[in-house]
C-alpha cells in the first residue's frame, strides 16, 4: 500500500518565513491531506537523498476570500515542515 512519493509532496512551500527556516535545515512542502509523517518522510528522502531526522504536519485552514458576489473560501490543505541531518540541504531552484 505504498504511495509513490510524489503523490505525497505536491510542492514545496515558498516565502520569506520558509527561507528562513531553510538556514536552519528545515524545508516546507504542500502535502496530500490524506498522509501521515511517516509517509512524508518516507517520499522526501526517496525524492531528495537525504536523511529526515523530524516531520512536522498542519491542517492550513480555509479564509474567506470574497469576488464581486458573495463571500466564498481558499481551499484547505496540508503543510509539513521537514527537518533533515545536519549537513544535508535541498536544492529547490537548480540556478
Amino acid at each position: 500500500m505504498n504511495k509513490d512519493p510524489r503523490e505525497v509532496i505536491i510542492r514545496p512551500i515558498i516565502t520569506e518565513h520558509s527561507y528562513d527556516m531553510m538556514e536552519k535545515n528545515t524545508y516546507t512542502f504542500e502535502v496530500a491531506k490524506n498522509s501521515n509523517k511517516i509517509e512524508i518522510r518516507q517520499a522526501v528522502e526517496a525524492i531528495f537523498d537525504v536523511k529526515v531526522t523530524k516531520v512536522n504536519t498542519l491542517n492550513v485552514k480555509p479564509k474567506p476570500k470574497r469576488v464581486r458576489g458573495p463571500i466564498g473560501k481558499t481551499r484547505t490543505w496540508k503543510k509539513a515542515m521537514v527537518t533533515l541531518k545536519e549537513g544535508d540541504t535541498i536544492e529547490i531552484f537548480s540556478a
